[in-house]
């Protein structure tokens, strides 16, 4: 947070001072630069790039950064009005509407307005992640033979292997494929699953970047309660006779946003029902890389029991090291894993090889067991810090379960609450928090908000951000 706002406070000010310089005139070099305005290196590189982005100042390799000249004058605007009748024509056969609301996956994307605290947030805070560690290995995985050159379409069997291990099981790398991170794997894996119109089973609330790609696919999302143990078998069950769907996609582990672990006995449950059905199970595994400390010993993925081949397994780096490494997994058995591997090739081809040398140089590395250490301790110790805090200054925000893994709480709001009210009021107070709503794709039982504590600089800002919460909480409900 605090380099984000030093890079925005620096810009603002070179933006200031460039009316000293004329059209072309050369700016004062970065060294220059770092003396004057006490900043490092790279916050002024990026300060310099923000403005040359805005076509502000021409950097030139060697040379320095110059004052750009002035743009020939804007054409006018074109007309686009009539894609709205093309669209809408375009897409009135189909039996779900494939427009989509991104906005519950853009609030955790979208970075805050400077100063704002960062709870809306869905990767780790740049000091957790393993900077240092990436860096070394895009730089020898940029000088290994052959990295820059076509890659397998399966993805490197290396990789393969590793992920395979890491999944376990009978798991073996044949049947594993790379994929550009979990989110374009669960875009596959829902695409080869089920045909447009047809129902897809998820959990209820559930991660809202899937409910999208679900809809962006033509698919009709049918939710299943959960509770703090997971989905609830026997709902599941009368789900599947009353759609007929055959996809349900699960996060059986640390799920998003209540943070629950699928109990032991529903784990096997959850597999026969589906088998019973003649359907798949999409295994959303994507925090099993973010157990805090003190978490119980993690069960296996479901994938890891399944020779039936019900399970199709995502998992993804991205999480737990920076939202920039875009490398995951599928891992599926029998046909399902050629239809898999065509959908991912006609998409994409292939996750760049570079990326795929970069992420095998990290896992590794004696560096990633190390980094993933010191990631569990951090999580743990801002979870409690922000329970702890929400308890004395937010005790009328019910947080019904405390995860032991994941980066996150998800609470429920008063009945007398009323949560765009709350969020509105919060990001005038200086902190951004993820609206409930985008997380259930029915009629959501009550208000509620989810509150990231992995995307902020450290407790003492943690401390602070639910100080400004309980500011807006006491301004709508005064």
């Amino acid at each position: 947070m605090q380099e984000r706002s030093s890079v925005a406070e620096l810009a603002q000010v070179l933006k200031q001072e460039l009316n000293r310089y004329s059209p072309g005139e050369k700016l004062p070099s970065s060294r220059a630069l770092v003396e004057r305005h006490r900043v490092s290196p790279v916050t002024v590189s990026r300060a310099l790039a923000r403005l040359a982005a805005e076509g502000l100042v021409v950097t030139r390799p060697g040379a320095g950064a110059f004052r750009a000249r002035p743009r020939a004058a804007t054409p006018p605007a074109g007309d686009t009005s009539w894609q709205e009748v093309s669209l809408s024509a375009d897409s009135a056969g189909d039996a779900v509407p494939r427009s989509v609301d991104a906005s519950g996956v853009l609030v955790t994307l979208a970075a805050p307005p400077t100063g704002v605290i960062e709870f809306n947030g869905g990767y780790l805070h740049p000091s957790l992640q393993p900077e240092r560690a990436l860096a070394a290995a895009l730089a020898r995985a940029g000088r290994r033979p052959g990295a820059w050159g076509r890659p397998p379409v399966d993805g490197l069997p290396e990789l393969r292997d590793w992920f395979a291990r890491e999944i376990g099981g009978t798991v073996g790398a044949a049947d594993v494929l790379v994929t550009a991170g979990g989110q374009a794997a669960i875009t596959t894996a829902l695409r080869a699953l089920a045909p447009p119109g047809a129902p897809v089973l998820v959990e209820s609330p559930t991660y809202p970047g899937m409910l999208a790609v679900a809809r962006a696919a033509g698919l009709r999302p049918v939710p299943v309660p959960a509770d703090r143990d997971g989905v609830r078998p026997e709902l599941l069950a009368a789900a599947f006779r009353a759609t007929g769907a055959r996809v349900f996609v699960a996060q059986p582990l640390f799920q998003n946003p209540t943070g629950a672990v699928l109990a032991g006995e529903r784990r096997h449950e959850v597999v026969r029902i589906a088998r019973e059905a003649g359907a798949f199970v999409v295994e959303d595994d994507f925090a099993r890389s973010l157990a805090h400390e003190d978490a119980p010993p993690l069960p296996a993925p479901l994938a890891a029991d399944d020779p039936d081949g019900v399970v199709v397994h995502v998992r993804s780096l991205t999480k737990a090291t920076s939202p920039s490494l875009r490398v995951g997994a599928l891992a599926a058995r029998g046909p399902v894993l050629e239809r898999l591997r065509a959908i991912q090739v006609v998409d994409s081809f292939f996750v760049p090889g570079p990326l795929q040398e970069a992420a095998l140089e990290l896992v590794g590395s004696p560096a990633w067991s190390r980094h993933l250490r010191a990631v569990s301790a951090a999580l743990r110790a801002r979870r409690d810090t922000m329970t702890t805090a929400l308890a004395l200054h937010l005790p009328a925000l019910a947080l019904p379960h405390i995860p032991s893994g994941g980066h996150h709480l998800w609470l429920r709001l008063p009945d007398t609450t009323d949560e765009p009210a709350l969020l509105a009021a919060a990001l005038r107070a200086g902190v951004a928090v993820a609206p409930g709503r985008p997380y259930f794709c029915a009629e959501p039982p009550a208000g509620h908000v989810r509150l990231g504590f992995a995307g902020v600089a450290g407790p003492a800002e943690i401390a602070e951000g639910v100080r400004r919460l309980r500011a807006a909480h006491d301004e709508v409900t005064a």
